[in-house]
């Protein structure tokens, strides 16, 4: 089961909170029992001037059986208002911007069954983002499966009412079109951000049969409304045949910097987030991941596969490039079940948004 989220267009005052089904009172209340490793980066984390609030966690299954509870992200609490949180994550389950393959609207609901496998701390990197944010489950917000442009309308004011709640959104998609209202809000907030966009395509075509969004246009449109500090956008993984020799042309005459995903084979990009983390510098940066990025024997289920993606690490590499940077908002999306029979699509995903969790600003590490 998932709660829809919270919809600003058909409820006022901010809504109720949810309760866990985790009673405070039992013995797993806490939702998480820690081992010895984890109370000693805690400990080390409380040192350093974590606070040691009792905020939202992931349950251990040393506490609970992985399948206990509701259907939410790393099994948080599901909360309908984003007020109170520092950090939500929020589906959106929109397919109808598509061009190939459908099924991403399934996505939200598949990469949370997935991240049953997550755990409360990230020891590779030592963050620790549940000491440090309060995080909570917002469930798939309502969109109109029936009008792409309204869609975008239900999208934009609901991400408008997370980010002015101070709430920092990670968005679990649905198709890319997604990312053009999402960025509407951001931008409204923050002014024009910097962009960390990782996947097999630019995303920056005009039109097709006539029609302005779907989930190739995203980034034309968002430059085309001032939403983008266009010398702060770098694309990685970008690869793929095309209708021309200089597919490219409009993200580089824009100031975006391409990075094609031949340029990342058998290396470790690494270098390449340090020129990043130069590039972006202290401002708003939003960070936009295509699961097609990836190679699709590492990820199958998505709607527009490439041949000779990244790699799994490599996209842990970006993703914590980005750790310290000032990251306002991040979505995962094209991610469809229907082509993921393993789950591996969608577990990979799960596992992204969590390391874009960890890389968030306010988050301790140790």
């Amino acid at each position: 089961m998932v709660v829809r989220a919270f919809n600003p267009s058909t409820q006022k005052g901010g809504g109720r909170r949810i309760r866990s089904l985790r009673s405070s009172s039992t013995s797993s209340s806490s939702g998480w029992v820690a081992s010895g490793g984890m109370l000693r980066l805690l400990a080390l984390g409380c040192a350093r001037g974590v606070s040691d609030t009792r905020r939202n966690q992931p349950a251990s299954s040393e506490a609970a059986a992985g399948l206990e509870g509701v259907c939410s992200m790393l099994r948080l609490p599901l909360q309908a208002s984003p007020e109170g949180l520092d950090a939500a994550f929020v589906g959106v389950p929109l397919d109808s911007g598509t061009s190939h393959r459908p099924g991403a609207r399934f996505g939200p609901c598949r990469i949370r069954e997935e991240s049953v496998l997550l755990r409360a701390v990230n020891p590779s990197t030592g963050a620790l983002p549940f000491q440090s944010l309060k995080v909570a489950d917002l469930g798939n917000m309502n969109i109109n499966l029936y009008n792409l442009q309204d869609s975008c309308r239900l999208i934009r004011e609901m991400f408008q009412h997370i980010v002015t709640a101070g709430c920092i959104p990670l968005t679990l998609g649905g198709d890319h079109t997604i990312t053009y209202p999402i960025l509407q809000a951001v931008a409204k907030k923050h002014g024009p951000v910097g962009l960390v966009h990782v996947g097999a395509h630019t995303n920056t075509a005009d039109k097709a049969l006539g029609e302005t969004v779907h989930h190739r246009v995203p980034f034309r449109r968002s430059v085309d409304e001032g939403l983008l500090d266009c010398k702060r956008v770098v694309q990685i993984g970008i690869r793929g045949s095309s209708m021309t020799l200089d597919p490219y042309r409009y993200s580089r005459s824009q100031g975006f910097r391409v990075v094609l995903a031949e340029d990342c084979w058998m290396k470790s990009l690494i270098p390449l987030m340090a020129e990043v983390r130069q590039q972006m510098g202290g401002k708003p940066l939003y960070i936009s991941f295509s699961i097609d990025a990836l190679d699709p024997a590492y990820a199958p289920g998505t709607g527009t596969p490439e041949i000779a993606g990244l790699t799994p690490s490599q996209a842990l590499e970006i993703i914590r490039g980005c750790q310290g940077l000032n990251v306002v908002g991040c979505d995962l999306v094209e991610v469809s079940p229907p082509y993921d029979l393993s789950g591996n699509t969608a577990l990979l995903a799960a596992n992204l948004l969590f390391e874009m969790l960890c890389a968030l600003p306010k988050v301790t590490t140790v």
